[in-house]
């Protein structure tokens, strides 16, 4: 029997992690003697919903067993969810899904929606009972939404590969200890087969998190060999509990939608949108540049913030009559502020010229000449020659700016961003092996 298991919302900001969850029912799955049919999914959800983890992102284990032993895994599951789960912390809601045989046209609608736009608890229902699914809700049970989301979310198209080494429980809470010039070495040896290892403009290691979760590093990359080989390249000065690699929709853009026009930009969503730049970027407090884009529907505010460096650099050189897609997800309007986007990406397509006009030079002395005033001419204060017929002397400014795409600096960058590394690596369609059987131990270790 072929059985898809995806649970989500089991971690607090006091700590807990949903992979690590995963990590766990993985190993016991395995003692039990099930079969993997694939690499564990970690799909990112739509990063702009309010109700979001810190991550948004909810987990999917594909398996064979034995029909017989179908209670007993479910058993299994729930326990783990239910041992690890932060259930005392307020905004923490777990759910567990369970579906037998294929994934069903409806659950990747659904799984769709939930990445690029926002779905509901209700929906998420009605599709269960329709499929003949099975649901385990705590508390509220919004985890429902993201496990049926992980489950029809196959990652057919593009996707990417990370490997998370967790901690042992007596160091959780200190500061991570890797050595941070061999996550620079790795990062050096591999090049393009991982992404987002070193923020090189800040010299910041990005595999570890700062936060009291058991996650000791995540290496993200292009195959399962390569993200592997990042681990064994890393030195770290802190004993691994386990390690877990995992298929996933990360560095792949699949939250980011095309809208046809401004007018159809709706908060919440994150977006392509394009348009006209319509007013001179200004700089806020914090660093942050706003800018406007319109087309014939409508204007829009676009925000590049200071943490995103290049980007914010990009924002600040715009100017009135460039042409650009903005990519990003839309902040919902306040009484301070209107709807904006917070860019993660800006494509230049179409510089507008910008006209520099000078004072002539005195064609006697060579020296700038003073205007006499409109229509009276320039003069000149050096030799006092008067000229009614001269003209100011329009240039063209040199744009620092060029075209093209510019993305986030990788510090600043969410998960599901595509760095620039990625563009022309994307993949198309399932791995070779997805249905195969999947060794144990080529998924996780110790």
């Amino acid at each position: 029997m072929k059985l898809h298991i995806g649970f989500d919302d089991t971690d607090s900001p006091r700590g807990g992690c949903t992979t690590y969850v995963a990590a766990l029912i993985i190993e016991r799955l395995h003692k039990l003697g099930v079969s993997f049919l694939d690499y564990p999914g970690l799909v990112r959800l739509n990063p702009n919903v309010p109700w979001k983890t810190r991550g948004n992102g909810a987990l999917c284990l594909r398996i064979e067993c034995e029909e017989n032993r179908q209670e007993e895994l479910k058993e299994c599951v729930v326990q783990t969810v239910e041992e690890q789960a932060d259930l005392k912390y307020k905004g923490t809601d777990p759910g567990i899904v369970f579906l037998q045989g294929n994934v069903p046209c409806g659950i990747e609608d659904f799984a769709k929606r939930a990445i690029t736009g926002l779905v509901t608890k209700d929906e998420a229902l009605k599709l269960i009972r329709k499929y003949r699914a099975e649901a385990f809700g705590f508390k509220k049970g919004r985890g429902i939404i993201g496990g049926l989301a992980a489950i029809g979310e196959e990652l057919k198209g593009d996707y990417t590969y990370e490997l998370i080494a967790y901690r042992t429980p007596e160091n959780r809470g200190t500061p991570r200890r890797v050595k941070a010039s061999s996550v620079i070495e790795m990062d050096r040896k591999l090049g393009r087969l991982v992404f987002n290892n070193v923020d090189y403009e800040t010299g910041r290691v990005l595999i570890t998190p700062r936060g009291p979760d058991p996650v000791l590093y995540g290496i993200r990359g292009e195959t399962a060999e390569a993200v592997r080989c990042g681990h064994r390249l890393v030195v770290s000065e802190e004993p691994v509990e386990r390690w877990v690699i995992f298929r996933t929709n990360q560095g792949t853009d699949a939250h980011l939608r095309r809208t046809v026009s401004i007018s159809e930009v709706k908060p919440y969503n994150p977006v392509i949108v394009s348009g006209e730049v319509s007013e001179a970027p200004k700089i806020i407090k914090g660093g942050h540049v706003i800018f406007k884009i319109r087309d014939e529907t409508g204007q829009i505010d676009c925000a590049a913030y200071e943490p995103t460096g290049d980007l914010r650099r990009v924002a600040e050189n715009l100017t009135v009559g460039d042409f650009v897609e903005v990519y990003g997800g839309v902040r919902p309007p306040s009484p301070r502020n209107p709807m904006t986007i917070n860019a993660e990406k800006i494509r230049v397509l179409k510089l507008a010229s910008i006209r520099v006009y000078h004072n002539p030079l005195c064609p006697i002395c060579g020296r700038r000449t003073k205007s006499m005033g409109r229509g009276k001419g320039f003069e000149c204060k050096k030799c006092g020659f008067h000229g009614r017929n001269l003209k100011k002397i329009v240039t063209e400014k040199t744009r620092r700016l060029k075209l093209g795409l510019y993305v986030t600096s990788p510090r600043s960058q969410r998960h599901l961003t595509k760095p620039l590394s990625r563009y022309g690596q994307e993949k198309r369609g399932l791995p070779d092996f997805v249905g195969d059987i999947i060794p144990y131990e080529k998924i996780s270790g110790c």
